[in-house]
């Protein structure tokens, strides 16, 4: 879809060429000096009296042209001009200190609901990204144990990015990083054969050290390892005793991983296993490579990247002593994948606040390997608390296990935890509030929202009862729309894709959720006070086809978040 379908950016665009020229002829006129073009920005005003758009051009211009920004904006203001048939904008005024302020004229509006129904589902998505190739990697929580409460909403905030990142015209993929090789499995095997062994031998014979994964899921799986096989790994020799048993746990647990998560309504495109890494000499590639640019060194037997050479307090092992591979070393080989292998010309990682320390030594690899660490975007989940009653929640939990993602979905509605994570920007703490995510009342917002959506079906579907059926309107009949509450709703609507834009690239989908959430507002206000089925048929007919412009762009704002948009509630 071609962004110039977007109204706003039309608008902007129109905008910018209208300052230009103004400009340019103070510029020949000699009233500004000539030289070279000032960037400046074109904004929304959060109050409407102030205009449709602001601008900056005279504030950003005063050291350029040596003269006050008011004395600037004037000048351009003299000169815009606003005669074009085809022109959006009518007036214009200083304000301030220099700001210009301008209004659109009533056709605009129009042009945006027109805009909407012609779109439908569509409506919102734009080429902003040019088809960029980007990776958003999220959750790859470790397949040794259940999935937590920072998965919960590490899952939903990346799942909801990329959607944002799609519809704002990126080559979206998704991935789920399997960390099957390296420590964390050593410790998975050491901890399944433990438990295996207290089956046959009793609890006090084996001891079961606490830096073992201490989860009931570990009992679990290797009791019914031995209700299927027995004691056939008894007297195996301890190799091949943690072999078949991770082999047989794993493979379970990532099961396991893809029905919530798919319950959770998040489908990967790519399960990459770190193992492949190892098998396929990605990671002895790499090595390789660091070795031949020059920042790898040997020291006490192991091999040491030089990690202070790209601003790192401290050098970082990259083979141990023992020759095996640190996750690090692992970690930049699976980059060197995505990037080099794969072709990715943005990689966007999603990551819990506690890897803060592990980006700027990542990246500087990224650096080292001639691949650009500003390539490579984190985004860091700070923490989230459950709460209930006004107090923090503590889930009745087996030990080792914590509260995980489907001991979540059976307390809140799946729609409420898409939303709610979704609610607060990634880099800020939140709170979850069960109470009000399970309650069905206007306090909870993703009721509200939904609820905004069903209320439309259902004037709809009283008007069609009625025998009133929507049909397309001239837009002298859209121009009927000029109550304040149909106004207000109108420019929110046409908010949606610089909205979805703007998450995709503050990596913010927090933007989707409060959007969706002041739009109904917005509905709310306008159904209380302006009634649809008037006796006025063109104006009835307009009202109608606001309220379907509005219930499209709720919908295409909730199927971002992968949300229900219900018809009757």
């Amino acid at each position: 879809m071609n962004i110039c379908k977007d109204p706003v950016f039309r608008a902007k665009e129109q905008l910018e060429e209208l300052i230009t020229d103004a400009v340019s002829a103070a510029m020949r006129e000699k009233v500004f000096p000539r030289t070279d073009f000032p960037e400046f920005t074109i904004e929304i005003p959060a109050d409407c009296a102030h205009g449709d758009f602001a601008a900056n051009v005279a504030m950003v211009s005063a050291r350029l042209f040596k003269l006050p920004p008011l004395k600037i904006a004037e000048e351009i203001f003299n000169r815009l001009s606003f005669d074009d048939g085809e022109c959006y904008f009518d007036r214009a005024e200083t304000a301030g200190p220099g700001f210009l302020n301008f209004f659109l004229k009533p056709q605009w509006r129009a042009m945006v609901l027109s805009s909407i129904i012609e779109l439908g589902e569509r409506y919102g998505h734009t080429n902003f990204g040019k088809g960029k190739k980007v990776m958003v990697e999220f959750v790859s929580a470790n397949p040794t144990g259940p999935m937590h409460l920072g998965n919960a909403r590490g899952g939903a905030i990346g799942d909801v990015l990329a959607s944002a990142l799609n519809a704002a015209g990126y080559d979206v993929s998704r991935e789920f990083y399997v960390n099957d090789a390296g420590a964390q499995i050593e410790k998975f095997a050491l901890s399944l054969e433990a438990r295996y062994l207290q089956l046959f031998k009793g609890v006090d014979a084996v001891p079961f050290p606490d830096d073992l994964y201490q989860g009931e899921d570990i009992k679990d799986l290797a009791k019914s390892y031995a209700d299927g096989f027995g004691d056939k790994l008894l007297n195996s020799p301890e190799e091949t005793r943690r072999l078949e048993l991770v082999k047989y746990a794993l493979p379970r647990n990532l099961n396991d991983m893809r029905e919530v998560l798919s319950d959770y309504r998040i489908e990967y495109k790519t399960w990459f296993h770190e193992s492949s890494l190892y098998n396929d000499g990605t990671i002895d590639d790499v090595l390789n490579i660091l070795k031949e640019r020059g920042f790898v060194f040997e020291k006490d037997g192991a091999l040491w990247y030089k990690a202070t050479d790209f601003g790192c307090g401290k050098d970082e092992v990259l083979v141990r002593k023992n020759g095996s591979i640190t996750y690090f070393m692992a970690d930049i080989a699976y980059h060197y994948n995505k990037f080099s292998m794969r072709g990715f010309q943005k990689v966007i990682d999603v990551w819990g606040a506690d890897h803060h320390g592990h980006i700027a030594r990542l990246k500087g690899a990224l650096d080292a390997l001639g691949i650009g660490g500003e390539n490579l975007d984190i985004v860091l989940l700070q923490l989230v608390r459950l709460m209930k009653d006004g107090e923090p929640y503590r889930m009745s939990k087996r030990q080792g296990l914590g509260i995980t993602l489907s001991g979540l979905l059976e307390l809140v509605p799946l729609d409420a935890a898409r939303f709610f994570f979704n609610m607060t920007s990634p880099s800020a703490a939140m709170d979850f509030d069960l109470d009000l995510a399970t309650e069905q009342s206007s306090k909870n917002p993703v009721y509200y929202v939904q609820y905004a959506h069903a209320r439309i079906c259902s004037i709809l579907k009283k008007l069609s009862e009625n025998g009133i059926a929507p049909r397309k309107c001239a837009e002298e009949e859209l121009l009927l729309l000029s109550a304040p509450e149909e106004d207000a709703l109108i420019r929110k609507l046409s908010q949606l894709p610089g909205e979805i834009v703007w998450a995709a690239v503050n990596y913010d989908p927090s933007r989707i959720t409060h959007y969706a959430i002041d739009l109904a507002s917005l509905f709310h206000k306008f159904y209380t006070n302006c009634h649809v089925g008037v006796d006025d048929e063109p104006l009835m007919q307009a009202r109608i086809c606001l309220c379907a412009a509005v219930k499209t762009t709720i919908a295409n704002a909730l199927s971002l978040l992968k949300i229900s948009a219900p018809e009757s509630m």
